[in-house]
């Protein structure tokens, strides 16, 4: 948050001219016309079109907004998408229409029919990270995960769901960028069983940790996805491994996925419920001044 903040209030060396709130304000109106076209991302040239700023302008304004993760390029296409620290942000300021809000019944009724602990997470970045952990009623209980915890992308079973739910190439670029925190970190882990873990996911349709980050505490997860596809976060259950054996791993692949479609239609229900902005009203064009090099 701190680095939002400072990079909102740095935007000044970005924008052509005006004062530092003038900068803001023209990058929170880009960030609105990203927002619009959230789906399907917004090209450099729509954003010039819809703002009435010139190119150069506008590019530095948006590159401020990526440093912040408000924003995000896609590196085929160079179209922008709105970034995952709003996603974290809209998460701490509205639970409503959060993960987390639609996740909840879906957490209570899978510790409730498992007696396990299950667990709601999403992607930040490289990482997972925990949003709620939902207590089962059996007693011996495994403590891998706590709320507010981050993983390394492909590190337990919620962590690997969502890996394995992203496309090859950013697989392959994030495993290569984890790669020294699990030479540390991570001592059950490697690069080339993060992929074979993958595949394994892909082909098994949930993801599997056997007792990989804690010995004898395995976990099950599988992705929850957009309606466009994309990666919205996971849901997981973990237990000791005595009661993950090969029968219950299906009986609770079935459980997550009823739990995960339910969440699915949710998201469906939310998205589907968004008018599309249909007219934009914009203000006259200001006299500019040149750009300073």
């Amino acid at each position: 948050m701190e680095q939002v903040i400072e990079n909102l209030t740095g935007l000044r060396q970005g924008a052509a001219s005006g004062s530092g709130a003038q900068a803001v304000e023209r990058a929170l109106q880009l960030l609105s016309i990203v927002g619009r076209g959230a789906e399907k991302g917004v090209a450099l040239s729509d954003v010039v079109a819809d703002s009435g700023l010139n190119k150069p302008t506008a590019r530095r304004l948006l590159m401020a907004l990526m440093r912040s993760r408000l924003l995000e390029q896609d590196e085929l296409s160079r179209r922008y998408y709105l970034g995952g620290e709003l996603y974290v942000l809209g998460m701490l300021a509205s639970r409503r229409h959060g993960l987390l809000e639609m996740a909840g019944e879906s957490l209570k009724r899978l510790s409730g029919l498992s007696a396990d602990t299950s667990f709601v997470s999403m992607r930040r970045d490289d990482y997972a990270v925990c949003l709620h952990r939902e207590e089962g009623t059996h007693p011996v209980r495994t403590h891998a995960l706590l709320t507010g915890d981050q993983n390394p992308l492909g590190i337990g079973a919620g962590s690997l769901a969502m890996l394995a739910a992203l496309p090859d190439s950013e697989v392959e670029a994030i495993v290569g960028r984890i790669e020294s925190v699990i030479a540390v970190q991570y001592p059950g882990y490697s690069p080339e069983t993060i992929r074979e873990d993958v595949a394994r996911t892909r082909e098994a349709g949930y993801a599997l940790n056997p007792g990989r980050v804690i010995a004898n505490s395995w976990g099950i997860g599988m992705a929850i996805l957009l309606p466009d596809g994309r990666l919205a976060g996971a849901l997981s259950i973990a237990a000791i491994d005595s009661r993950m054996g090969e029968e219950r791993q299906k009986e609770l692949a079935g459980l997550l996925r009823q739990e995960v479609e339910r969440v699915q239609s949710k998201l469906r229900t939310l998205f589907s419920s968004q008018k599309p902005v249909t007219q934009t009203i914009r203000q006259p064009a200001r006299p500019r001044t040149p750009e300073r090099v």
